[in-house]
């Protein structure tokens, strides 16, 4: 750390108090995402412990699926997660790019949308085709090593226009597009190829209607889709937000209405894009209700929501600082559109990024501090480098994990801050990719704004 960010450091403790380096959290993170990386590493992977893995993904016609990312502590390839993820990783991106430059992670955050975009083309194996899922949910979560050493077939689901997937498509839709306008000045030719995928993914999406948990139900098991209501707005405002097209406005506000968006209670997370859309339709839409149902989730979360004797939200029992970090992400958007108290909300929100970095002397982050996550159910990292055995008695053993797996978040403690170091304890102690793509997200704003 130089001097001058030794300084900043000091004066950001002296103004908020209570301060954690943001800019290493978040170059983390990223490591984090490499980690999670299938298919052929590149030679610039920085996680050397990580080897190539499940080269032999494949479709049902023998199309190449190699690639994407590993869902959490698992093995399987899950696309709906996996595109919420990239999603939101790019909106963080797009939003704070000069603090993704200025911190030297610029190309490592594009790398890592690629890793996910790259996967995505692939899985679009025509218009109305898409692979969803890598990986049978069961016979992944029976076994327990290295991802470079499993064996079990690895089966792939789509959806189809007779099998439809209409969350499935507009996320991964959504995911194009928002990657496209992170690539649209670096690699124009890519952002192109992303945007025609986009557009041929939302128009399957619109016209073929069905939840994808339907069409693949090895997923139904795992990410069991709520509706396809706010994934059909969510792409069209994307896919607006790349092109400039007012006809993808207008089917936003369109699909929103069709949807009965306007009585939802709002929500943001791999399943519910609700109030992800009310924050991104507060600036391109002049309908007013936007940024009323925005400011209403957020003054709800800040002055009604359950919280822990020690401060974080408790929206839901699984993954429960995920909740809190994507409404933190939220509240740290709304205040740059001037929506709600910008004090209280920029207040929550760093308070939510405090207790993950371990504000009440425990980092929820691994690697973050001294005292933080070392049995986090996670497969490669708990195993020593091969030829060392890795299997269930690595599991069950009380050793921590072999490799320390920099800037993962795990899932977080219960609704009275209860939490132990376990590896049995895949509730709160295991990770995942879409953990961590929001808490990104706002680890880039709190930079920004000098937190």
């Amino acid at each position: 750390m130089s001097v001058l960010q030794v300084i900043s450091l000091l004066l950001c403790c002296v103004a908020f108090s209570v301060c954690y380096d943001y800019k290493t959290a978040l170059s983390d993170s990223l490591l984090f995402y490499e980690a999670q990386r299938s298919g052929k590493l590149p030679s610039d992977q920085r996680v050397t412990w990580r080897k190539d893995s499940a080269l032999n993904d494949k479709g049902n016609n023998g199309e190449d699926l190699t690639g994407g990312y590993y869902d959490a502590g698992d093995l399987v390839k899950f696309g709906f997660p996996m595109a919420y993820t990239i999603t939101t990783l790019a909106w963080g991106i797009i939003d704070f790019e000069d603090v993704y430059r200025s911190t030297g992670n610029l190309e490592h955050a594009q790398k890592a949308i690629k890793w996910g975009t790259d996967y995505f083309l692939k899985a679009h194996v025509s218009e109305n085709e898409l692979y969803g899922q890598v990986g049978q949910g069961s016979s992944d979560h029976a076994y327990w090593g290295r991802p470079e050493d499993m064996t079990m077939a690895r089966p792939a689901w789509k959806i189809t226009a007779s099998a439809p997937g209409s969350d499935l498509a507009g996320e991964t839709a959504a995911a194009l597009a928002a990657a496209s306008i992170v690539f649209k000045s670096a690699d124009s030719n890519y952002a192109s190829t992303l945007l025609t995928h986009a557009k041929q993914l939302f128009n399957f999406a619109n016209t073929h209607r069905g939840i994808y948990s339907e069409a693949i139900s090895d997923a139904a098991g795992f990410y069991r889709s709520s509706s396809y209501a706010d994934e059909l707005v969510w792409a069209a405002v994307w896919l607006y937000k790349a092109t400039n097209d007012k006809t993808y406005l207008t089917q936003a506000e369109s699909l929103y209405q069709e949807g009965n968006l306007q009585n939802s209670n709002g929500g943001f997370d791999w399943d519910t894009k609700t109030s992800g859309i009310e924050i991104l339709m507060s600036q391109i839409s002049s309908n007013a209700i936007h940024k009323t149902k925005a400011k209403s989730y957020l003054d709800y979360m800040v002055n009604n929501q359950q919280k822990t004797p020690k401060g974080m939200l408790y929206i839901d029992q699984w993954g429960t600082l995920r909740h809190a970090c994507n409404v933190a992400y939220l509240l740290l958007q709304a205040s740059r559109l001037g929506i709600g108290d910008s004090s209280s909300y920029t207040k929550m929100a760093k308070s939510q990024i405090d207790y993950a970095l371990g504000s009440t002397g425990f980092s929820y982050v691994i690697g973050v501090g001294s005292n933080y996550p070392t049995h986090a159910q996670h497969r490669s990292s708990s195993c020593p480098d091969a030829p060392a055995k890795c299997d269930w008695s690595t599991y069950s053993g009380q050793q921590p994990n072999a490799h320390i797996l920099y800037g993962a978040m795990v899932g977080g403690p219960d609704s009275n801050d209860g939490y132990k170091d376990e590896r049995s304890d895949y509730v709160h102690n295991e990770v995942a990719c879409d953990y961590n793509a929001a808490y990104q997200g706002a680890l880039a704003a709190l930079i920004k704004m000098g937190a």
